[in-house]
């Protein structure tokens, strides 16, 4: 099996091919940048790639995507620093079939790679732990755990903002206002853009 590592930490990649190299049959290639990983995969061809969400040269997610158009099958597991909800969810609709947090047990890597292989979604202890307060947390108060800046986009929501004239409120490009907002649609399980302004508006968010 093979295995390529993108993370720009060198502790962190030693860490995980300590662990790694453990496992009988497996062969691991690593990268520290966006660029050299994607480079790496179209030569290596790797049925497994472990990804950091933190790199120094682009968007771990986009990373991810190019990932999934460009070897379709190859099974992506991130392995990131952020537990937060909104990063598993970006990361999950982004094509990722494991999310690891860096906190996680490093044994939990093994789990995680045969779990994918067998065709079946990974997430760590951390994370399933994480997703169960949330929804223990929506049941009694669909806004907890929203961030300051999540909430003042339902409040310009609520006021008949569109996406473009709230992330000129928000001092931030329209890209990420709009993944905000579907970020938002996944955690309230609202579908469109009206039921979540609909959601706003009904909890007059200030």
């Amino acid at each position: 099996m093979k295995l390529l590592l993108i993370d720009d930490h060198p502790i962190v990649r030693a860490g995980c091919l300590r662990v790694l190299q453990q496992r009988e049959g497996l062969e691991v290639r690593e990268a520290d940048t966006a660029a050299k990983g994607l480079a790496l995969a179209d030569e290596f061809r790797p049925d497994i790639v472990i990804l950091d969400l933190n790199l120094p040269d682009r968007r771990g997610l986009d990373v991810l995507a190019d990932l999934r158009a460009r070897h379709p099958a190859s099974a992506v597991i991130v392995l990131s620093m952020y537990e937060e909800i909104a990063f598993v969810t970006s990361a999950m609709e982004a094509g990722a079939r494991g999310y690891v947090t860096k906190n996680d047990d490093p044994e939990c890597l093994f789990e995680a790679i045969d779990t994918v292989m067998a065709g079946r979604i990974y997430l760590s202890r951390i994370v399933e732990q994480r997703l169960a307060r949330a929804r223990i947390a929506e049941e009694t108060d669909p806004m907890a755990g929203m961030t300051v800046r999540e909430r003042r986009l339902l409040g310009l929501l609520a006021q008949g903002k569109a996406l473009a004239e709230a992330a000129a409120e928000l001092d931030v490009s329209y890209r990420t206002t709009a993944e905000e907002a579907a970020r938002l649609r996944v955690r309230l399980r609202l579908r469109t853009n009206a039921a979540l302004i609909k959601f706003a508006v009904e909890h007059t968010v200030s």
